[in-house]
């Protein structure tokens, strides 16, 4: 990793050294106000935001936690040690650890050296490399399905040993360096990059460990895809007669499988697209709800507002205001 950027994320940090003056244990407010160590998303991103990279925190235990996104690890130099649904693994320099939101992980003290950098992610961020992937089953396109509905996989997380691969090590650390040094046109050029990065992963199976628990997804990724495609115009009609099943039966399955139903994945669909139109385009807002696929303009506002706490205008206006280091 270029030496400067090691160098910004070597800097003791405010926590860090509220450690390091005698502080035995993490801070859970910084993380979380729940009782059941659910690190929340919302502690760690601005709002409005998708993805954020921050210095993994040295020199103290984490306790056992899961996650409300999808967090990867990449180790910048040194090595931590991580114990994921009961199983120890030991990240070393280059190695890259995904994390769906079920993945249960705890943390043993790292030490001055040990630099690793986390990418906190929403699911949504993940949307086009899902695209790029295509449709070719794998086990990478699994995680992403597991990890687009929030619900277990048959990979909970993957480990890739990927320290001698340089495409990887070059797309990791663009990443880095975008969203660290706040690069102009960052939102596409990281998801973009992170779609790269996990088509150049695909090639090194072989240097991957995984774990986590059976999910049938072969439904859930063709509606994924489906919604992807039509999420304008698509109808569950229109779906459930391309797979050959009944709308009753394919509606239940969606449900049971994803935990939301069709309409609530197409409206996040839709959601996701008007957001990447906001902050790529200077298309007028009422072009883009119509664009989405909305055609009640009283609607999307509302649920633009429950979503982001704010309205298509703020959000728009918030995406040109100072440099910040995340999305």
């Amino acid at each position: 990793m270029h030496q400067e950027l090691l160098r910004e994320l070597s800097v003791i940090t405010e926590e860090e050294q509220r450690i390091l003056d005698g502080r035995q244990e993490i801070d859970p407010q910084i993380y979380t106000e729940k009782k059941d160590m659910v690190i929340d998303s919302g502690k760690l991103l601005q709002r409005g935001k998708l993805i954020q990279v921050r210095p993994h925190t040295r020199f103290v235990h984490f306790p056992e936690h899961t996650h409300n996104y999808i967090e990867v690890i990449y180790m910048c130099q040194g090595s931590t040690t991580h114990i994921l649904n009961g199983r120890e693994v030991v990240l070393k320099e280059g190695d890259l650890l995904f994390l769906n939101q079920n993945a249960v992980q705890e943390i043993l003290p790292a030490g001055r050296d040990d630099i690793a950098v986390n990418f906190i992610i929403l699911p949504e961020f993940l949307d086009t490399a899902f695209e790029m992937m295509g449709k070719e089953e794998n086990q990478l396109r699994d995680f992403l399905v597991g990890a687009l509905c929030g619900r277990d996989g048959e990979t909970g997380w993957m480990y890739f040993h990927v320290a001698d691969i340089l495409p990887v090590q070059n797309l990791i650390e663009n990443m880095v360096w975008t969203i660290f040094y706040d690069s102009s046109n960052k939102r596409s050029c990281t998801q973009i990059t992170m779609g790269l990065l996990l088509l150049q992963l695909l090639d090194c199976m072989d240097k991957m460990e995984s774990g986590g628990r059976k999910f049938d997804n072969e439904i859930t990724a063709a509606v994924l895809s489906y919604i992807g495609e039509h999420y304008k115009n698509g109808t569950l009609s229109e779906l459930a007669e391309q797979m050959g099943y009944d709308v009753y039966w394919l509606s239940r399955e969606i449900r049971r499988r994803t935990g939301r139903t069709y309409k609530e994945l197409l409206q996040e669909k839709r959601m996701q697209q008007a957001v990447y139109l906001l902050g790529n385009s200077r298309i007028p807002v009422t072009d883009i709800i119509e664009s989405v696929g909305y055609d009640n303009t009283s609607y999307f506002y509302r649920k633009f507002r429950e979503r982001y706490g704010m309205s298509p205008k703020e959000y728009r206006g918030n995406l040109y205001k100072m440099p910040e280091k995340d999305l």
